[in-house]
């Protein structure tokens, strides 16, 4: 199989149970030397069933590196990763579905009964007390909507199926999946959800530019974080240089710029020790 659960690696940043955790479910195996034998295809005569001969890990290791140094980026799309994220809240939704070169399998509001749901706390707001409060009772008051909706409205359509001809319990069943579709919209943006996710390597490095720098929104970039330290531990050479842009040069940023650099460099190069 091109796909294999090689193993599970688990990072958690946190034991907040309001803060991500993202798991790294299975990765093209060998992901560096798929990548260094499209390279080679590219630049040799051989053919597709010489590719992997001779290519030790070492040939692979300074074939991707020349990916890099020269930019030749289409051969590292040949490796994929597949991601569990759990604990983020549908804003974060929001915000990874704009990195359009993935898929995504997310958990659904239409049919996933969401009473009592769980729900993510911003740290601005965790840390202030009256905020918190506010907060707190705003999603008390939303879940009681919820309920209260979903009550209502299965109540409505029972009666519906009923009158259809369907028998009481088949009809309760299926007003109550109905019912959810229509409460869900009073849910907010910090109800939680989860999802798999699967990016190319080049789809990755993008990512990681995008969401890595500081100025990128704090949930996505506590996930693009651990991601980075998940990939890294597997493929270290194709994602060397991942990370936000001031890694590897000025910030791109201008007046926006967090001015942090240095505290940033280091901060990646401890991130990508983790697991050695």
């Amino acid at each position: 199989m091109w796909y294999n659960v090689i193993r599970m690696i688990v990072l958690e940043y946190s034991e907040d149970k309001h803060m991500p955790k993202v798991t790294l479910l299975s990765y093209t195996p060998n992901p560096e030397k798929t990548v260094a034998a499209a390279a080679k295809l590219c630049y040799s005569r051989v053919g597709v069933d010489d590719l992997l001969a001779g290519l030790t890990d070492e040939k692979a290791e300074n074939f991707v590196q020349m990916l890099s140094d020269i930019g030749h980026e289409s051969p590292i799309e040949h490796a994929s990763f597949t991601f569990g994220i759990e604990g983020v809240s549908r804003a974060f939704l929001a915000q990874i579905t704009r990195h359009r070169i993935a898929s995504y399998s997310v958990q659904s509001q239409r049919y996933v009964n969401k009473a009592l749901f769980e729900y993510v706390i911003p740290p601005e707001i965790e840390a202030d007390e009256q905020a918190k409060s506010l907060f707190l009772n705003a999603m008390s008051e939303t879940a009681e909507y919820y309920d209260k909706l979903s009550a209502i409205l299965k109540e409505k359509h029972t009666a519906a199926f009923i009158a259809e001809g369907k028998p009481q319990a088949e009809a309760e069943k299926l007003a109550a999946k109905k019912a959810i579709e229509d409460a869900r919209y009073v849910l907010p943006n910090a109800c939680d959800t989860k999802m798999v996710v699967t990016m190319n390597a080049r789809s990755l490095l993008n990512f990681f530019r995008e969401r890595c720098c500081n100025r990128a929104q704090w949930e996505i970039r506590i996930v693009a974080e651990q991601m980075l330290a998940l990939v890294y531990e597997v493929a270290p050479t194709l994602f060397a240089k991942a990370g936000p842009p001031c890694l590897r040069g000025a910030c791109p940023e201008g007046k926006m710029s967090c001015a942090k650099q240095t505290e940033v460099r280091a901060h990646y190069a401890g991130l990508k020790g983790k697991g050695k």
